[in-house]
């Protein structure tokens, strides 16, 4: 199917093409954009932070597709909502997104990711750094180093928990 005249895909040429197709492309105003692959500890990561974000009171899940916006669809790493639970896709703000850099992540496209999350009203706004081990809060337009992951009500899940966890599984292995 081609694209249009000015080059770019439509979002139904985009869901054709590529949706639900690995690896996976998210859509970005007319341009399919690979996700970076995944490492192991990226996927620890991913399933701690979902038990701690769910024992805190949120729903989680990973790789959700956003339909929140007609001219994007991210997949962030991880999503946490506040019941009622999305049917299929998200297609309005919920609690916590979280965004995981693999090594080939250019850091611009994250904090494009991050201006779109926060422009639509997401509540907290996460990225990890796993090499790093650095946690931001993106926050008014800002990375802020921070050491919550996500609050919900008195009940915090925290960076210190995230680490100390994958630390604990690596070294077990």
């Amino acid at each position: 199917m081609p694209a249009t005249q000015e080059g770019l895909l439509t979002l139904e040429e985009f869901r054709v093409r590529y949706a639900g197709e690995k690896p996976y492309y998210e859509y970005w105003a007319g341009e399919a954009i690979q996700k970076s692959m995944a490492t192991f500890p990226h996927g620890l990561i991913q399933k701690i932070l979902m038990r701690l974000l769910d024992e805190i009171g949120y729903e989680s899940a990973s790789e959700v597709t956003l339909r929140i916006d007609k001219d994007y669809e991210p997949v962030p790493d991880v999503i946490a909502v506040d019941p009622p639970l999305p049917q299929t896709y998200s297609t309005h703000a919920f609690a916590v997104v979280v965004e995981i850099l693999s090594p080939d992540d250019p850091f611009s496209r994250v904090l494009r990711k991050c201006r779109l999350y926060e422009g639509w009203g997401i509540e907290r706004i996460i990225v990890i750094d796993p090499i790093a081990r650095l946690v931001w809060s993106f926050e008014n337009g800002t990375l802020i180093e921070t050491a919550v992951l996500g609050r919900r009500g008195t009940k915090e899940a925290t960076v210190f928990e995230l680490w100390a966890e994958v630390d604990r599984r690596m070294a077990a292995s």
